[in-house]
């Protein structure tokens, strides 16, 4: 089930009231109760995929155990063999079919025919996101950053604990385990009331924005040869809309549901359309995944630690993994090589160390940021690059003049609350004060949530963008 389904809102409040009813010097029962609830939330997708989950959870488990008393020599090669192990039911569900038929492809080019059978398997939901998760862990061990844990049922409430499951954030061991192992003995209702503030939030930003954002953009990139360059440029600069409030819209809610059963999670996402650079894009960014790549791709391969053409191909096989984790398609791929050019080329020109105070420079640089990234998310977006290249040469033909399908205006005018908001958490954090200081006012925009979420939201089970990986 999805947070934005009405199975959810039925649920989440009883899982809440039956984990609070628990002593708290019942901490184990209270843990298996979580578990339990946490695969009952993820069954409720498709029940026999939450064998994966198990399988890669018990392998993890085991390994990170057997690396851990294994000797200096002997470690090194475990490891290697373990990660491999434990990416083998991402391999297979996620990337087998896209392998094979590109092999395919590229003898058929070579005037080979090969035909081997592809695999009719439905892709467990959120398989990217748990198996890094788990695979961090047991990195972790070896690198002796945390000791395995042998407690069974613990860690596996840390590879499936519901909120974050489905789409992140891709939580680490050293975060979530010690609150796993020692929860809160008490019911603490400050961080309640803003586990449920960011819960609302992120509900108006997905069902409210995203949703809505959604059906503009599969509107117009569904006949976009048809469109003119401004509807074409208009539905790439929607989707960037999307993305960012469906996802943030997911990873606040599951922050927030976390917050309110008493746990911490990382933050994910930090206002990434005010990034100056592509590798500020990336601090602000699905910043679990972007902190995941760089301890365990970009510094094990020495990071910046080494000569500038050696730093560059890190960085290019960094953001090459990136894409490929985002999906089995060379749209994914592609998109990921985009942002590590880009990224190459930034740290080759020194662009981080452009610092200025001017106001003008800045808004500058963030706007053609954000242009630039918008016009990568045209390739994470089609569905395949000959597709992709189309429409970007259509918003580039400049055909058709100012004659294009505008969004709706209600849609128009939540979004500009959101990047209001934004931008009073970016650069005025007093400006929305007096509302923080006043009860009613407070009250007033709460209820005008719930009531924009109700009358606009669609709670049909709507599937997350990122849900996908």
């Amino acid at each position: 089930m999805f947070f934005n389904s009405i199975k959810f809102l039925c649920f989440f409040p009883i899982v809440l009231l039956l984990y609070y009813i628990i002593p708290s010097k019942y901490n184990a029962i209270k843990n298996i109760f979580i578990l339990l609830a946490s695969y009952v939330f993820y069954m409720a997708f498709k029940p026999a995929l939450a064998l994966v989950l198990a399988l890669v959870t018990l392998l993890t488990y085991l390994f990170a155990i057997w690396v851990d008393s294994a000797k200096n020599k002997k470690r090194n090669v475990l490891i290697v063999f373990f990660v491999i192990a434990s990416l083998l039911p991402l391999l297979i569900f996620k990337y087998y079919n896209f392998l094979n038929d590109s092999l395919a492809l590229l003898l058929a080019k070579l005037g080979i025919s090969l035909s081997v059978p592809g695999l009719n398997l439905s892709v467990p939901i959120g398989i990217s996101f748990f198996t890094f998760q788990a695979l961090s862990y047991l990195l972790d061990v070896y690198y002796k950053k945390t000791k395995p844990q042998k407690n069974l049922l613990n860690y596996a409430l840390y590879v499936s604990f519901f909120p974050s499951i489905v789409c992140g954030p891709i939580n680490r061991a050293n975060n979530l385990l010690p609150q796993i192992e020692n929860p809160r003995k008490y019911f603490d209702y400050n961080k309640a009331v803003s586990g449920a503030k960011m819960l609302l939030w992120g509900m108006f930003l997905k069902v409210v924005i995203a949703d809505n954002a959604g059906i503009y953009v599969d509107m117009i990139y569904e006949y976009y040869y048809w469109r003119t360059s401004l509807g074409c440029l208009l539905a790439a600069v929607m989707y960037s809309v999307q993305i960012y409030a469906d996802f943030a819209g997911y990873s606040l809610m599951a922050i927030g549901c976390g917050k309110i059963l008493g746990f911490s999670l990382q933050e994910n996402f930090r206002r990434p359309y005010f990034a100056v650079s592509f590798t500020d894009f990336w601090h602000r960014w699905h910043i679990s995944l972007s902190s995941w790549l760089r301890d365990y791709v970009y510094i094990p391969l020495k990071g910046s630690r080494c000569s500038k053409a050696r730093n560059y191909f890190n960085i290019f096989v960094t953001f090459l993994i990136s894409g490929i984790w985002h999906g089995a398609a060379f749209t994914f791929i592609f998109w990921g090589v985009i942002h590590g050019v880009v990224q190459i080329i930034e740290k080759f020109f020194d662009i981080q160390k452009l610092k200025t105070t001017n106001k003008i420079v800045i808004a500058l640089r963030i706007v053609v940021c954000f242009l630039l990234i918008t016009f990568a998310w045209v390739f994470f977006r089609m569905p395949d690059l000959s597709s992709a290249f189309c429409v970007i040469e259509k918003i580039f033909s400049f055909s058709g003049g100012w004659n294009c399908e505008l969004p709706q205006t209600f849609l128009l005018v939540m979004i500009g609350i959101m990047f209001l908001k934004d931008f009073a958490d970016e650069f005025a954090p007093n400006l929305f004060s007096f509302v923080k200081k006043n009860l009613f006012l407070r009250y007033v925009v709460y209820v005008l949530l719930i009531c924009l979420i109700v009358m606009y939201g669609a709670f049909d089970n709507g599937q997350f963008i990122y849900a996908n990986f």
